[in-house]
């Protein structure tokens, strides 16, 4: 059950100039789902990707990072989702250069213009044939309008599609922004099991992409978190065409802050939307800690509280135990902290302050809030001036057994 998720209308959803997209069936996993996934993007197109920083990092990852190194110019994504091609060794890494080659052929490119993605169960081999079997589907039905298609094809145990797609304007250009994402569980980036692809028509420079995907991804999709568990598979891709006529060339650019804020609001939508859409979620919580003496202190309280099992089993039956949360706080890592300095609040109602419950809190008022699909929890650690926002969700029943069935 997805918590607020909203999904833009068809014709909300704005086609990215220099960039067509294939949806086909290739029955990697089950038949009758569309299951492969390829983008085409023009020549010149700006690309830059954050990757999963699991030691067990899949096989098109490795390809991915090496291809990006290059010096040719990526022309072609392609995404199969029912294996994640991950823990399969020198056969993955085979398999991964295999489907690269392939549809390099097909479209008379070199195979080091292609970035491979996988999604779906570790440790069983990628069937490569099918992959290659289905790719001349995938290539007859590029088109610039396949991008609600694509937020289908790249789905895993996902409920929902997760689109964001907006126009800014930007001196006399009018600039497109769209992309899609996917993840319901295995979520907690450092960079989840996670896939988003963010695409413009502004012209960005390629020496700006890899520090500008990063940035990006530190204010969203590195800032949530649904169980804790880092995939083996997250990626996050850039894209820039610049079919709009706009060129920025440099931090300076007079338009960098704007377009670069625009890209922002896209990359932290399309992340909320994996914790809306997390496994088995009824609660979207917010997660704000402010008054932290560095962004690191700050991180590791607001991660201690939304790992915490039992801080997330108590949201799902809207049950205000805050002395949960009051532990996590304790335990996050802080060795100096003094708990006399420490605030908290759910919502709009002051729960503990000065290290202990406010004489005024009624529990019927933390209730009120839990009742809530959208909780704010807001922690002040008396410290600093360094504030830092990670969403997350509540534990449901129905998260173990998605889990539990999730081969079956």
């Amino acid at each position: 059950m997805a918590v607020n998720l909203h999904i833009p209308s068809d014709d909300a959803v704005y086609p990215v100039a220099g960039i067509e997209i294939g949806v086909t069936e290739a029955g990697i996993r089950k038949a009758d789902r569309r299951d492969l996934t390829v983008f085409r993007l023009s020549e010149g197109t700006s690309v830059a990707g954050v990757f999963t920083r699991n030691r067990f990092c899949a096989a098109p990852v490795l390809v991915c990072q090496e291809h990006l190194g290059g010096k040719q110019g990526i022309r072609v994504l392609v995404i199969n989702t029912g294996n994640a091609n991950a823990g399969t060794g020198e056969p993955g890494l085979k398999a991964a250069n295999e489907t690269c080659d392939a549809l390099a052929g097909l479209l008379g490119l070199q195979s080091a213009q292609i970035l491979p993605f996988s999604t779906g169960v570790i440790l069983e081999p990628l069937p490569v044939d099918r992959i290659k079997a289905g790719l001349p589907g995938a290539i007859k039905n590029l088109a610039a309008s396949n991008w609600v298609s694509a937020a289908h094809g790249i789905m895993t145990t996902d409920t929902l599609p997760k689109i964001h797609s907006q126009r800014i304007k930007l001196g006399d250009k009018t600039i497109t922004i769209t992309g899609i994402s996917k993840g319901a569980g295995m979520i907690r980036p450092n960079m989840a099991t996670m896939l988003s692809y963010l695409a413009t028509d502004a012209g960005i420079a390629q020496s700006l992409m890899t520090q500008l995907a990063r940035e990006l991804a530190d204010v969203s999709f590195n800032r949530i978190t649904v169980d804790g568990d880092t995939s083996t598979n997250d990626s996050f891709i850039v894209m820039a065409t610049g079919k709009s006529g706009l060129l920025v060339d440099s931090v300076a650019h007079p338009h960098y802050a704007a377009l670069k804020a625009a890209l922002a609001v896209a990359a932290i939508d399309l992340a909320q939307k994996i914790v809306r859409d997390a496994e088995g979620a009824t609660k979207f919580m917010t997660i704000q800690v402010e008054q932290a003496k560095t962004v690191d202190e700050a991180l590791l309280v607001a991660y201690a509280v939304a790992h915490s099992p039992l801080v997330k089993t108590a949201f799902f039956a809207s049950d205000p135990n805050l002395g949960r949360i009051l532990a996590a706080i304790g335990y996050a890592g802080i060795t100096d902290l003094d708990v006399r300095g420490v605030k908290l609040w759910l919502g709009d109602v002051l729960v503990a302050d000065k290290g202990e419950r406010n004489p005024n809190y009624q529990e019927a008022d933390g209730q009120r809030v839990m009742k809530e699909p959208e909780i704010l929890v807001r922690i002040a650690l008396g410290r600093g001036t360094v504030a830092q926002t990670v969403y997350t969700c509540d534990f449901s029943h129905e998260y173990v057994s998605i889990n539990a069935d999730y081969r079956s």
